[in-house]
């Protein structure tokens, strides 16, 4: 039976099968047809074909090979398992090992059937979208990390890397931070119009003639990190509000108004003054304790020990004659502690004179006539460093801030801003150069906030380690000479001074078995000397001052890195992460503050260095926050948003401002001020926080904002202040008149006598 329909399945077309296989005979189990086979026509298969099928398949199971019939179909079997996956359609979600080997899962959690019957681990993992959002939450991390990882290094990097990560972060900020969110109830609207090339109201040009008149030479220029220049600011921006005229050289002349230091007034050298004049013991005494107990322990700027013996020793034989410069730095401790006792309520038998008399002798022993063409000695610099510190308890600051950075230039001449190795040098005497060198340098930093001026020095120029935590009179010891003589020890002992938690007492400085820092670990002999030594360390004024010393470096690194000119041209966000990093320092700072000198939690008995460290603590931290205060003051206009960090800024400067003025007593005491404050710049600090608080007071009122009434009560005491120290002293006269013309201003009073609650 052959049809002619289906073609041959071999390309020939016969067959003769083979001689040692008979026809028809079975091969490999199955039966060569006789019959050309059709080719495979794909087609649906019908009711007759499945049955025949079937019919097939059950006669082949009962037949033998021989019996079947020569052109019988050979069904094929079809493996039946009990175990074969149920078809359930498609799964919505394959595992993972389905995944990659690419074939079809069950689905069936927890275990799929293939992975169950493999023995493997089944896995489902995470969908494709949740893979994405883990991974953008990743990367957001990373992101972050990076962030504040340039926070904290961008004070440190020179002005062409600054650039380069300005523009990286200009590149790749999102809008979004600026649009997301609005202003806190505590500052909804900013104020002023804001020089686009100024994000913080810096300036790198002057438009004034400063050698025009006298008044303006006796100002000269302030800088933005003057409270001179925000009260000057305020000053223009109330005129503003009332449509004043302002024309050319007002801003100027504004600032002029609002400076209240003295610089006006002439310093009077008297001639009739005997050089060779001294006091009578029993007042030279007076004077030289009153000067050690109130003036060194925050500028020793003369070497206690050795200065005392020295003076012991003029006044035990009329015989000794000491040099010129000797005599001059006699006469500034005279002056100093003159202005002090005249001042304070126990020195009204006093002249009010007298110490202009023993200024004008120091200033022809030392200073006058051609002594400024003499090469300076260490005598010298501390006769200037002297000259500097009782210009500023007299009211003359910009006098004082040109004579400190003479001092400055002349110990940078005598080496003192470097690590001195010399081996002539005794360690006492040694110690005593650092300690004059960083007097020096925090009564500069202090008059460059006053002045609104930069450092004469920059910051790489010094390597003058800090100052060792013992008092002078404790050089002598064994145990403190030798961490003086190594360098090693002395290091290793500073770092783990300031790694200490402020929770800890001094006593735990370096306890047994105490973690190390990641630092190179010292010889053994080095570690010996400094646990030695952390063993014999009480709290003393030495170590106030050690802290008083790394808050100066604070503050002068925030005018370097928000105030100079050069700031003036820095992207909003890069003034961000360097107000970032500065605060991050500050707090770091205050946690490393021993327990002893903390501001609240302090022992009565160091109360005057607590108060000390924080009306400086509380300054620094205005610096750093109130270019965010005058950024909102100079906004562009009413309606718009404004960033949620310079917001936030804006609210802990109004905040730092309260707390510094909680400082005082609630009723003012001059008592107080001369026995425990910083009473040389109480009125600079008083001022610098009324006009933080005026400046928000301002911005509440024009954005009809709540008022909070512990703000009104701080100005309130800090005029009650000022009005009491005016009754002493011509500075704070000044001061009070220059906060009276603000309080008279009716958007002023306006704000004073708004005292709703929030």
């Amino acid at each position: 039976m052959s049809d002619t329909n289906y073609p041959s399945p071999f390309p020939f077309t016969s067959y003769t099968p083979s001689s040692e296989v008979p026809e028809n005979e079975p091969v490999y189990g199955w039966v060569a047809p006789a019959f050309p086979q059709p080719s495979f026509h794909p087609q649906a298969p019908t009711s007759e074909t499945v049955t025949n099928n079937t019919e097939i398949a059950a006669n082949a199971s009962t037949t033998t090979p021989q019996e079947r019939p020569l052109n019988s179909k050979v069904a094929i079997p079809r493996s039946v398992s009990a175990n074969t996956v149920p078809n359930r359609g498609r799964v919505s979600r394959a595992c993972e090992n389905c995944r990659d080997q690419k074939v079809k899962c069950s689905g069936q959690r927890p275990t799929c059937q293939r992975c169950q019957e493999s023995g493997i681990q089944c896995s489902y993992g995470d969908r494709k979208r949740e893979k994405m959002a883990r991974r953008l939450s990743d990367l957001s991390a990373r992101v972050q990390t990076f962030e504040t990882l340039l926070q904290n290094i961008y004070p440190n990097l020179d002005s062409l890397s600054a650039q380069y990560v300005e523009q990286i972060l200009s590149d790749q900020q999102s809008d979004s931070d600026a649009t997301s969110s609005r202003l806190p109830s505590e500052f909804p609207s900013p104020l002023f119009n804001t020089d686009p090339g100024s994000p913080i109201g810096s300036i790198d040009f002057t438009n004034e003639d400063f050698n025009r008149d006298e008044r303006i030479q006796a100002t000269g220029f302030v800088g933005e990190h003057s409270e001179i220049a925000w009260i000057g600011r305020l000053k223009r921006i109330l005129r503003h509000f009332h449509h004043d005229p302002m024309g050319k050289g007002v801003d100027r002349s504004a600032i002029s108004a609002a400076n209240y230091f003295l610089d006006d007034l002439e310093v009077d050298v008297m001639d009739n003054v005997e050089l060779s004049h001294r006091p009578p013991p029993a007042v030279a005494d007076r004077l030289v304790d009153s000067y050690f107990r109130v003036v060194h322990p925050y500028f020793p700027i003369v070497g206690k020990v050795t200065f005392l013996g020295q003076y012991k020793s003029y006044y035990s034989s009329s015989s000794v004659r000491p040099g010129k410069r000797w005599l001059a730095v006699l006469n500034m401790v005279f002056a100093i502690a003159t202005k002090y006792v005249h001042d304070s309520t126990q020195g009204a038998e006093i002249n009010a004179d007298e110490h202009m008399a023993y200024f004008s002798r120091a200033w022809k022993l030392s200073m006058g006539d051609v002594a400024l063409l003499d090469h300076p000695n260490l005598q010298q610099v501390q006769v200037e460093g002297l000259s500097a510190f009782y210009l500023l308890t007299v009211g003359q600051a910009n006098r004082s801030w040109r004579l400190s950075g003479m001092s400055i230039q002349s110990a940078v001449t005598m080496g003192l801003n470097l690590r001195n190795e010399s081996n002539i040098i005794l360690s006492n005497s040694r110690e005593t150069r650092y300690r004059v060198w960083w007097s020096l340098y925090i009564l500069h930093v202090l008059l460059c906030v006053m002045t609104g001026r930069l450092p004469s020095s920059t910051e790489d120029s010094c390597t003058t380690p800090l100052p060792v935590p013992f008092v002078e009179e404790e050089f002598s010891r064994h145990e403190v000479e030798q961490l003086i003589e190594d360098h090693e020890a002395r290091s290793f002992f500073m770092e783990n001074l300031v790694s200490r938690s402020s929770a800890q007492s001094i006593e735990s400085i370096l306890p047994p078995g105490s973690s190390r820092l990641q630092s190179p670990a010292p010889s053994k002999h080095s570690d010996q000397i400094a646990s030695s030594a952390a063993k014999i360390l009480t709290p003393n004024i030495s170590l106030h001052f050690l802290y008083f010393v790394e808050l100066g470096l604070i503050m002068r690194r925030t005018i370097d890195a928000l105030y100079a000119p050069g700031a003036g041209r820095k992207s909003w966000r890069s003034i961000e992460m360097v107000i970032s990093a500065l605060n991050g320092r500050t707090d770091s700072w205050l946690s490393k503050l021993p327990a002893e000198l903390h501001f609240t939690q302090g022992a009565p008995a160091c109360e005057k260095e607590r108060l000390s460290l924080a009306f400086s603590f509380y300054s620094t931290r205005m610096l750093i926050t109130q270019p965010c205060l005058s950024r909102l003051l100079r906004q562009a206009s009413w309606g718009s948003q404004v960033e949620t960090f310079c917001t936030t800024m804006a609210v802990t400067c109004d905040e730092l401002a309260t707390q510094m003025l909680e400082l005082l007593p609630s009723t003012p005491n001059l008592s107080w001020v001369y026995q425990l404050s910083p009473w040389w710049s109480l009125v600079h600090y008083i001022m610098q926080a009324t006009t933080v608080l005026l400046i928000s007071l301002l911005i509440k009122q024009k954005a009809n904002a709540i008022q909070h009434p512990k703000t009104i009560e701080s100005v309130s005491k800090a005029a009650d202040w000022l009005s009491c120290l005016a009754t002493k002293d011509q500075l704070a006269q000044r001061a009070w008149t220059v906060c009276q013309d603000l309080f008279s201003h009716p958007d002023v009073r306006a704000a004073m006598n708004s005292r709703n609650q929030d």
